[in-house]
């Protein structure tokens, strides 16, 4: 599963980029300095994880991971093909949700784009080039849906429905703020649609933000307030202050950020929110050779989620002895959840949980 960081030039995303991943991506003062993307694997936060690891003694622990991408900053134009323009796109077009860096601090060595600092500007600047570009796709599927429906009058509600859609598309509304009936999201989910993407709009500010008091900022306000309207979540970040903060040692890590006040850092939050935000969550399987975090969509049932093991398991797939993880740790030991009654053994139906710690039972 891959997040797109994206926003207008100079706003942070190689800097947030660089703080996430480690990885020292280019984070300079001028636009374009990310030209291709930059890609980084990220482990998913997971006390849990640590906690198995105590009671089994593990060789290898292995958590779950997300895929973050810094995307070139977009200039206004991009759906005309201006700066990067169609390459932006398609950057876009390849992740499954957006975390879009807005600035919300004052620097006068960091030029902005525009001028001066105004983030709802800049959100609507990136969502009007998405806006047309999503509008030129829809056209095309109205067109074609048009001459089916002269044979085909079963498809006249879903023309309907995707004329409602591009009008709005054409008042600047984007894709994820249009209410829809479950019918209808299966017809807008076919189109691969850019303002459809779920987003977590990231706002970098400045350090003194955060010992002055966030709600102090106006900026910040009023990010949340967009949000609020579309639905959309919104993370404070000092990324700058992330950056350094990532390169510590986990115990100087910690320390820094209880200076700080804060119980948990703004990367372990936007990676912890990102996972969210795709429908995703954790089974954990424990063991000597190996503890290890499982990615799955919530809802997924029990024989899917054997299959992210191995196929076999999908494939020959008997039962899950699931206990969760809550009681394990109380417990101290699996046989002493055992002994308690508090491993189940659950069939086909059974739909995972976040946090289950299973065993799967298989014959092939």
């Amino acid at each position: 599963m891959k997040l797109g960081i994206v926003g207008l030039a100079n706003v942070g995303k190689s800097t947030l980029f660089n703080a996430l991943t480690n990885a020292k991506a280019q984070a300079t003062s001028y636009a374009f300095s990310t030209v291709e993307p930059n890609v980084g694997v990220v482990n998913v936060p997971d006390r849990r994880l640590d906690e198995l690891a105590k009671m089994h003694s593990p060789l290898k622990v292995t958590p779950a991971t997300i895929e973050f991408v810094d995307i070139a900053g977009l200039v206004s134009g991009a759906s005309r093909g201006e700066g990067l323009g169609n390459k932006f796109l398609s950057h876009i077009r390849e992740v499954d949700a957006i975390v879009h860096v807005v600035r919300c601090f004052e620097d006068e060595n960091i030029v902005h784009i525009s001028g001066d600092i105004n983030p709802i500007r800049d959100i609507e600047t990136v969502d009007l080039e998405l806006i047309m570009a999503d509008a030129e796709i829809l056209s095309r599927r109205i067109e074609r849906t048009a001459k089916a429906q002269k044979g085909d009058k079963s498809l006249t509600a879903e023309l309907s429905f995707l004329e409602k859609v591009y009008a709005l598309l054409n008042d600047g509304v984007t894709a994820r703020s249009i209410p829809m009936t479950e019918d209808e999201k299966k017809i807008i989910e076919t189109i691969s649609l850019l303002t459809l993407k779920p987003v977590i709009y990231v706002c970098n500010m400045g350090e003194d933000d955060f010992s002055d008091g966030i709600e102090n900022n106006e900026k910040y306000l009023s990010v949340c307030e967009f949000a609020k309207n579309e639905g959309s979540e919104v993370l404070p970040i000092c990324a700058e202050l992330e950056s350094q903060i990532s390169s510590l040692p986990p115990e100087e890590r910690e320390m820094f950020l209880v200076d700080l006040g804060i119980s948990t850092g703004g990367l372990d939050l936007l990676i912890e929110r990102g996972y969210d935000l795709l429908g995703l969550m954790s089974f954990l399987t424990a063991g000597r050779p190996e503890v290890r975090a499982w990615t799955i969509n919530k809802g997924t049932k029990a024989p899917i989620a054997a299959g992210k093991i191995h196929s076999d398991l999908q494939r020959g797939f008997i039962r899950a002895e699931v206990v969760a993880y809550d009681d394990l740790i109380k417990c101290g030991s699996m046989a002493a959840a055992k002994e308690k009654g508090l491993v189940r053994l659950e069939g086909k139906e059974y739909i995972v949980k976040d946090g289950d710690v299973i065993l799967f039972r298989f014959n092939v």
